[in-house]
């Protein structure tokens, strides 16, 4: 049975920084990437990385506070820093054979975690 397991959401104040985990059990992954959404919100690409870690990829609103990197095959990161207020929502974890920015090129998902960032 293929499974996602994202951890270590949470609580922080802005210009603080969380470390999202994402852990697969039951088969390997290319390309484990990060999304975002917000209550009544469209599911948002945050990053990508490949089975190797040589590329990665993230959304607009991330790049230069973020970074995604691979633990090993089975299992992948995403440091947040300097975050902020807008960058409250449910990350989720996803899983696929290419690296994209659109959610319905992953079949697989965890069931997400709650981050929320204080002003």
């Amino acid at each position: 049975q293929v499974q996602l397991v994202e951890s270590g959401g949470g609580l922080v104040q802005a210009g603080g920084s969380l470390r999202l985990s994402c852990a697969a059990s039951g088969r390997t992954f290319l390309v484990i990437a990060w999304f975002r959404q917000e209550p009544g919100k469209e599911r948002d690409f945050v990053a990508g990385i490949n089975w190797d870690g040589s590329t990665t990829r993230y959304g607009d609103t991330v790049t230069g506070r973020f970074i995604t990197s691979r633990k090993n095959i089975k299992s992948a990161d995403l440091q947040m820093n300097n975050l902020q207020p807008e960058d409250t929502a449910v990350y989720s974890c996803a899983a696929g054979p290419r690296l994209s920015r659109d959610s319905n090129d992953y079949a697989y998902w965890g069931q997400g975690t709650q981050v929320t960032v204080s002003a």
